[in-house]
């Protein structure tokens, strides 16, 4: 398989021929972030390669939903899922978000999800990697609307946002009710501005947790010792 085909984890392989969207820090980010500790049921919304359900699987015993409307992406997590050591604990189905939280019976205690966050800019020719990238299939009030529908009273909605969408996405969840209570500003390098947030949501106003972090040090060259610390347990080079 070619050198782009696949990406090798320390207890899992990322096969991503046929999915628009592949292996990045962001999905990486957002899968070794998110609080899982206790959760019995976490829905990944829009899985895409099965990234994050297969991170999630690695650092919890939770039973893992993940929703993703793109078929040749449900295909190729649903493979990525069954060469696993959790297969009999994550399902893929190929479903948008908004059907999956109108016919869902299950609560969830932990949503994640690496959404697409561009709107009203200039979409993709390729239909496929248009549709991973761009919100309009699944605007932020929907996450939101179907989040406050899935989540257990104590559950949390952990996400990855470009910097620039941040406010508008706070302030939409907290006109229903759904409060920011964990946030970490991610900078590429230590002396840039934060180019993403790391962001956790739930039913309960509690005091802000707000941290920063950048991916690489100040050479550039290496990743940061904090990043390093985030994803050890997958990247097989630390």
């Amino acid at each position: 398989m070619g050198r782009n085909n696949y990406f090798q984890f320390k207890q899992f392989r990322i096969h991503q021929e046929r999915t628009a969207m592949k292996v990045n820090t962001d999905g990486v980010l957002i899968g070794a972030w998110t609080e899982i500790n206790g959760a019995r049921n976490v829905l990944d919304i829009g899985a895409g390669t099965g990234l994050i359900s297969l991170m999630v699987a690695q650092r919890s015993n939770a039973i893992i939903t993940g929703v993703e409307i793109e078929k040749n992406a449900t295909e190729e997590a649903i493979q990525n899922v069954q060469n696993s050591p959790w297969k009999n604990r994550i399902s893929i189905q190929h479903i948008s978000f908004q059907d999956f939280a109108e016919n869902a019976q299950t609560k969830f205690d932990v949503i994640v999800t690496n959404p697409p966050f561009f709107s009203n800019s200039i979409k993709n020719s390729n239909p496929h990697l248009s549709m991973a990238r761009h919100n309009h299939l699944l605007p932020f009030g929907e996450i939101i609307d179907g989040a406050i529908q899935l989540l257990s009273e104590s559950g949390k909605l952990s996400l990855i946002l470009s910097w620039g969408s941040t406010s508008e996405f706070i302030e939409k969840a907290r006109m229903v009710n759904l409060y920011l209570n964990r946030l970490t500003e991610v900078k590429p390098f230590p002396d840039k501005k934060p180019n993403r947030s790391l962001m956790e949501f739930s039913k309960q106003k509690k005091d802000l947790q707000k941290t920063q972090m950048s991916v690489f040090n100040e050479s550039g060259k290496n990743y940061s010792e904090e990043f390093n610390l985030m994803v050890r347990d997958f990247y097989l080079k630390l």
